[in-house]
């Protein structure tokens, strides 16, 4: 009886670590995608790919993740993109994501939804969508105050704010810093977000 129950457990261990393989080597084939994807139909088809390895995982936030990574990366290019049905498209993938996993990665995804969509009309939509990225911000720095992509996000949101508002390269620098410092130690696990250093790296060089 001993016998037939560690029979079990083994092929239980096997099962879970070949579907660990899998996940993993999925997940790498289309994270390299993102060095060659260039329209906005190659980024949804990509976000779309990376939604179905979340919906069939149904354990791993970061394919919703990189889902919305790619969807905020299409809304940033695409001057003519739905920004507000995109945005929403992203915020379903960050929800999805939570009821997995509260990372500050995902409060990245929320900030640059909201301020695409406040940047659909900054002066009429900054009292809510403002709030909105400033606040997911805020609550990823709590999860992790050692996020680099979160700092450069705000320096980016106060590089981009003017002087007479409290913003301008001034005020951005700092930030900026520290989101270089911050990258330069940062050792991200495996499949982990790690972009942003040379955004920032070159934003600080604005700045000087």
């Amino acid at each position: 009886m001993k016998s037939l129950t560690f029979l079990v457990f083994l092929f239980g261990v096997l099962i879970t670590h070949a579907q660990s393989d899998k996940y993993v080597a999925t997940m790498k084939k289309n994270l390299a995608l993102f060095d060659s994807v260039k329209t906005t139909a190659d980024y949804q088809a990509l976000a779309a790919a990376f939604e179905r390895i979340g919906d069939a995982e149904k354990t791993q936030w970061l394919p919703y993740y990189y889902a919305g990574l790619a969807l905020t990366t299409a809304g940033w290019m695409d001057s003519k993109l739905d920004k507000e049905a995109n945005a929403e498209k992203i915020k379903g993938l960050c929800d999805k994501a939570e009821v997995i996993e509260k990372s500050s990665e995902i409060c990245e995804i929320r900030n640059m939804a909201a301020t695409q969509q406040m940047m659909i009309d900054p002066q009429t939509r900054w009292a809510t969508y403002g709030k909105e990225a400033s606040d997911a911000l805020q609550r990823g720095m709590q999860l992790n105050p050692n996020n680099p992509r979160l700092y450069y996000l705000q320096g980016m949101s106060v590089f981009n704010t003017p002087e007479t508002f409290g913003g301008g390269k001034v005020k951005a620098k700092p930030i900026f810093e520290k989101a270089v410092a911050l990258f330069k130690s940062e050792q991200p696990g495996p499949l982990h977000p790690h972009w942003g250093q040379q955004q920032a790296e070159e934003m600080l060089a604005k700045c000087q």
